[in-house]
């Protein structure tokens, strides 16, 4: 009799815990891997985008932590040379957001392709997750550096089979009230425009990785 009570007692603990599961679940984690865009040139940590997003995201009912994985300055090439340790086992995805600084550079698009397109492989067979973030060439790189370097994004995105985000300044390149004063990263009201506007993308992205 009394092992029979243990057992029931047993069970009904066990079932608890099972029910109770979920809110002691380890939240998704992410990584925001970029240039100073995504590190937030100039800002306080909890103004850079990946904190921005987060929160918002958090607002939203989605247990999500993002790391904050941009390094300022820095370009495809770059991305690529530190994309296996800056991103650590266990990250379910990542938010991808490099070339600016390629295009900046006037490095060839064809090399910028080649870079990409090693870091989405390598995360993809790691099983991790990728969101693409686009970037739109400067005018004063002419219409031919343009032609070749503005269609890698989408192209990449259908090839892979991986969510695209087309440009990440949208909504704030063209107005420097959303700028500091370099004229070219967002200040803290700008980010929360580029937050904003990304934000159901990502929202489909998370509740696409697996649990």
């Amino acid at each position: 009799m009394r092992m029979k009570g243990f057992g029931a007692l047993f069970l009904a603990a066990l079932a608890g815990l099972i029910a109770a599961g979920p809110l002691y679940a380890a939240p998704i984690e992410l990584v925001g891997f970029g240039d100073s865009l995504m590190a937030g040139y100039q800002l306080p940590p909890d103004d850079a985008f990946p904190a921005r997003l987060e929160k918002a995201l958090r607002d939203k009912g989605h247990d999500v932590s993002i790391s904050n994985a941009g390094v300022s300055g820095d370009t495809t090439s770059g991305g690529l040379a530190r994309i296996d340790w800056s991103v650590p086992d266990g990250t379910k995805g990542v938010i991808l957001e490099l070339g600016a600084n390629d295009a900046l550079r006037g490095i060839p698009p064809e090399e910028s392709r080649k870079n990409l397109v090693a870091m989405i492989e390598k995360l993809k067979a790691r099983g991790i997750g990728v969101l693409l973030v686009g970037m739109l060439a400067p005018p004063n790189m002419g219409g031919d550096y343009a032609d070749r370097f503005n269609p890698i994004y989408p192209e990449l995105a259908k090839t892979y089979g991986v969510p695209l985000y087309p440009f990440f300044l949208d909504g704030v390149v063209e107005d420097a009230g959303l700028k500091i004063e370099d004229g070219m990263h967002p200040n803290p009201k700008g980010v929360g425009v580029m937050v904003e506007r990304m934000l159901p993308v990502v929202e489909t992205f998370v509740q696409g990785l697996p649990k």
